[in-house]
């Protein structure tokens, strides 16, 4: 008699899902091989909070039922060895500059420029106005070190 197919359920981090059909009889190998072909080493199972690492293990043995449901992570693929001739691999490239990482250099430039129009045009600042800019100053001020004291 044939062998019962069991369907179980692939969770990835991004919280995709794909089904696989697979026998009680295969190996956790076996299934990472036709699910994940060439991406054998990369991919690491998780059932019940195990990582499965022996390949060689049934999956009756894991006691699976109809849509058990395997966590699967994909590392990223590794590096492959550099040549002795052959330049080193790349450092990674920088990360983006978002306006996150600006706003606040870009509030400090705006600070000393407001300071330096209210020590050179005096005139125009108010009382009420230079002591906004001194509030504005010290709040910044705490944001920074806030956020560069991590």
């Amino acid at each position: 008699p044939a062998e019962p197919t069991l369907v179980l359920r692939l969770k990835f981090l991004n919280d995709t899902e794909r089904l696989a059909r697979v026998r009680p009889g295969d190996t956790v190998g076996a299934l990472k091989r036709t699910y994940f072909p060439g991406q054998e080493h990369q991919v690491r199972l998780i059932y019940q909070g195990q990582l499965l690492r022996d390949d060689a293990q049934s999956l009756a043995g894991l006691h699976l039922s109809h849509l058990s449901v395997l966590h699967c992570h994909l590392s990223p693929p590794s590096a492959a060895p550099t040549a002795p001739g052959s330049p080193g691999p790349r450092s990674p490239a920088p990360a983006a500059l978002g306006v996150g990482s600006l706003a606040l250099p870009l509030f400090v430039l705006l600070l000393a420029l407001l300071w330096y129009l209210q020590l050179q045009h005096r005139h125009v600042f108010t009382a009420t106005a230079t002591t906004c800019l001194a509030g504005l100053t010290l709040l910044v001020t705490f944001v920074a070190f806030a956020m560069y004291r991590r």
